[in-house]
């Protein structure tokens, strides 16, 4: 049987309906998660696990790497910031590998020389890059100040916060010296897995969300969401530091 056009064109205008709410009941989870749970958040069990093992564990670290990644509303929120209006996968590279050179750079750097940063104050500026990306993405920057930021050097500068502050949260439950740097290439390269995987589900909902004629209006939407929730991140943080001040 050969479907006419306008079965194909009813059944497309379904399915971006239906990408368009799931994008939307995503940004709905991410907010309620957002107001109960703490940035770079690691379960009391895999953290009682990283400070019961001693040696080399690469498959486990792969594993708790890979599902921080997918658990870190955060990242997540930065990297859908960064890829929103990239419609070329050249593109989409670039960006996300040059994400994922300034977090793994700082991650790693800072468990291996323990940097004693305050981590209130760092993942109150991973906040700010999720409002910083949001902003740029609805032409503020452009519009008020009349200028256009560097997105790559901004995309690197903002990774190396994401990695600083993953790399306190695993100073927290102190790692085991013995295997350490085979343990954090493993956490690493499990990162970037969980961001591939998260980054392959962004990507499909965005291309059949971006064939709405309705996608610019509702993009401007999404954005403005993606700034409340920053701004909701570095509340919190803020709230934080002063509190334990």
């Amino acid at each position: 049987m050969i479907l006419n056009r306008s079965y194909r064109s009813g059944r497309l205008s379904h399915v971006v309906r239906h990408a368009s709410i799931l994008f939307l009941v995503i940004t709905a989870v991410l907010t309620a998660f957002a107001t109960t749970a703490s940035a770079h958040a690691v379960t009391p069990g895999d953290a009682g696990y990283i400070q019961e093992i001693f040696g080399v564990h690469v498959i486990s670290f792969i594993y708790l790497g890979a599902k921080h990644m997918i658990t870190g509303y955060d990242h997540i929120l930065f990297l859908l910031g960064v890829v929103f209006f990239l419609y070329h996968m050249k593109d989409v590279a670039i960006y996300v590998s040059i994400f994922a050179v300034g977090h793994s750079v700082t991650m790693m750097l800072g468990v291996w020389y323990g940097w004693g940063i305050n981590a209130y104050i760092i993942d109150a500026i991973i906040g700010l890059s999720v409002i910083y990306k949001a902003l740029d993405n609805l032409g503020v920057y452009q519009k008020w100040f009349g200028v256009q930021p560097n997105t790559k050097a901004a995309t690197l500068i903002f990774g190396l916060f994401h990695g600083t502050g993953l790399a306190l949260k695993l100073l927290e439950y102190k790692i085991a010296e013995d295997g350490l740097l085979a343990n954090l290439l493993a956490f690493n390269a499990g990162v970037e897995v969980g961001q591939l995987l998260a980054l392959f589900v962004i990507l499909i909902v965005m291309g059949y969300w971006r064939r709405s004629p309705n996608f610019m209006r509702q993009a401007t939407v999404a954005n403005i969401i993606m700034a409340f929730l920053g701004g909701l991140l570095t509340y919190q943080q803020v709230a934080g530091y002063i509190a334990s001040t």
